[in-house]
C-alpha cells in the first residue's frame, strides 16, 4: 500500500478538511470568534489579539515542516472555515496516528460535520497509511469532548496523570483514547447509520 504522509483533502457532505495555509489566517480568526473559544483554557485555539491566528499557523506549519503534524482547515458544507483539526504524533514505525488540536465555531460544534471529519480522518489513516490504532486525548477538564470522543465508538485507555499544562499554566491530566484497526470496521458503519438518520442533530459526537 502506497503509504504517502502528507496532508490530504478529504470531502464530505458536511465537511472538507484541506491543507491549513498562512492565508487561511482572518477566516481561523473569525471561526475563533464565534464563541469566543479562546476563552477556554484547555482548547489550543488562535487568540483575539492581533498576529495570534497568524502564530497559529506558523506553529502548526512548522510542526508540519518537521514531520510531527498534518495540519487541517475544516469547512462546513457552505464553503466556510469554522476551524482546524490535524493528525500529530505520527509514528510510522507501528504506524500510528493522533488526533487532535480539534475546534469548531460554536455553530459547527456538535453537529454532523465532526462525526463526518472523525469518519474521514480516522478512515484515511486506517484505509490509506495501513495504521495499527489512531489515538485521541483532551483534557480531563474537558468533559465534552470526552463524551464525544466516546460517542465515536473509541475506548478509554487511562489518564496520563500531571502529563502537561494547560494554556494557562495549570496541570492537565489526559485522558486517552484510542481505536484498533480491526474495530473501525464495525465503528466506521455505526458512524454511517448516524449521519444518514440525523445528520443535523446535536447528538453527535
Amino acid at each position: 500500500m502506497d503509504k504517502v504522509w502528507t496532508t490530504p483533502t478529504l470531502t464530505g457532505r458536511h465537511v472538507r478538511l484541506a491543507p491549513l495555509q498562512a492565508a487561511q489566517a482572518d477566516a481561523l480568526r473569525g471561526a475563533a470568534a464565534d464563541g469566543e473559544l479562546w476563552t477556554l483554557r484547555y482548547t489550543s485555539v488562535p487568540g483575539p489579539q492581533p498576529g495570534d491566528a497568524e502564530a497559529y499557523i506558523d506553529a502548526a506549519l512548522a510542526q508540519r515542516d518537521a514531520g510531527m503534524a498534518l495540519p487541517f482547515a475544516v469547512f462546513d458544507a457552505d464553503g466556510d472555515i469554522v476551524g482546524s483539526t490535524r493528525f500529530y504524533d505520527i509514528d510510522r514505525s507501528v504506524p500510528r496516528v493522533k488526533i487532535g488540536y480539534t475546534w469548531y465555531a460554536r455553530r459547527a460544534q456538535r453537529t454532523g460535520l465532526n462525526t463526518e471529519a472523525k469518519l474521514l480522518l480516522i478512515g484515511h489513516a486506517f484505509e490509506r497509511w495501513a495504521c495499527a490504532s489512531v489515538t485521541l486525548e483532551t483534557s480531563h477538564e474537558n468533559l465534552r469532548s470526552q463524551a464525544a470522543i466516546l460517542r465515536l465508538g473509541a475506548r478509554r485507555d487511562g489518564v496520563l496523570r500531571a502529563h502537561m499544562r494547560h494554556r494557562d499554566g495549570t496541570l492537565r491530566d489526559t485522558h486517552v483514547f484510542s481505536i484498533l484497526r480491526d474495530e473501525w470496521p464495525a465503528i466506521a458503519d455505526a458512524l454511517r447509520r448516524k449521519l444518514d438518520r440525523k445528520p443535523d442533530t446535536p447528538d453527535h459526537a
